[in-house]
């Protein structure tokens, strides 16, 4: 298997096909193509195929006329071939759906999911999903569970207070009252890898986080301001402590509900003593440094983010390879 070189839900290829999309008649036409598919969702999760034996988890692509009614309908894109196609997760992948595929998702209430498939452990979450479906299953699952997201919050206008009808394949929303157009929006946050000049990483406890879980600091981007100034300010606020050296990493969208986490690396500021950390006491509850020994004895007593997490591979980057860990960070 090839070494990754983007954070886990930013590696797929998709062919997002804007200009279909803004058709009168495209789902006329998208329900009429033969090669059309369509991903469900519901409550957040995914329809994953059955289970081959020795086979890979893998989402289910159904046909238009095989689902039935649907709350909402959005189209995806196109699939393309992947780079390369030297992983056996991208063969397979396009095996199953050949590249130029159109594909849509639908959020199905209770009723028509169990009309769908009944069995509950069919239905899987992005968190646990992501972790074991390949790139473009992934990129996929991630990108319809953003848009999801963002309809079930738009239905009204923020204007006027009007309903809104949506158009677009699913990409906007039309105000019935003023006719202006709504579009998806994502939130951008910094995640930070902060480390001292003896190369250490500072990883922090969120309140909100069950004990003895750690994580790289992150925070939303404020109006008007730059991704590098939010870094140093989340770090300064959450750490009481400046950085800089601030230079960008990668990032990946994380829908839950809108983010974009952009990742970055920091290094504390020259004459700063990295003991003097401290968290604020509101988010951030407990703050440690950490070398490569010390998170590799530490994996014992705290557990770690998760594979789909940007987190997960900043932090598997600057260690140099996988983590060995007994705790796994849990998540549903």
């Amino acid at each position: 298997m090839r070494e990754p070189t983007a954070p886990p839900l930013a590696r797929a290829a998709l062919d997002r096909d804007g200009e279909a999309r803004a058709a009168d008649d495209f789902t006329v036409r998208f329900d009429a193509d033969p090669a059309a598919r369509v991903i469900a969702l519901h409550r957040d999760r995914v329809l994953l195929a059955e289970r081959i034996e020795g086979s890979a988890p893998a989402m289910l692509f159904l046909r238009p006329s095989e689902v039935p009614s649907s709350t909402l309908r959005c189209y995806l894109g196109r699939t393309v071939a992947s780079a390369g196609m030297d992983d056996v997760d991208d063969v397979a992948e396009a095996a199953e759906l050949p590249p130029g595929t159109p594909v849509e998702v639908r959020v199905f209430d209770a009723d028509a999911a169990a009309l769908i498939e009944p069995e509950e452990a069919r239905w899987a979450g992005l968190r646990s999903a992501a972790s074991v479906l390949g790139d473009r299953d992934a990129g996929l699952f991630t990108q319809a569970l953003a848009l999801a997201n963002w309809h079930s919050v738009a239905p009204f206008c923020p204007r006027c207070g009007a309903t809104t009808t949506v158009v677009q394949a699913g990409w906007a929303r039309r105000c019935d009252r003023e006719g202006n157009l709504l579009f998806p929006r994502t939130d951008p946050a910094v995640i930070v890898l902060v480390t001292d000049d003896d190369d250490r990483v500072l990883l922090g406890s969120n309140a909100l986080w069950e004990q003895h879980r750690f994580s790289l600091l992150a925070g939303f981007v404020e109006p008007g301001e730059s991704l590098e100034a939010a870094v140093v300010r989340e770090i300064g606020e959450e750490a009481g402590v400046h950085v800089d050296r601030v230079a960008y990493g990668g990032s990946q969208p994380w829908p839950f509900p809108a983010s974009l986490m952009v990742g970055f690396t920091a290094r504390v500021a020259d004459g700063t003593v990295p003991s003097s950390v401290a968290p604020d006491g509101v988010e951030i509850l407990e703050l440690r440094w950490f070398s490569r020994a010390d998170l590799t004895a530490a994996v014992e007593e705290i557990a770690l983010p998760g594979g789909t997490s940007i987190a997960r591979w900043m932090l598997e980057r600057w260690y140099g390879g996988p983590i060995p860990e007994s705790q796994p960070w849990t998540t549903t």
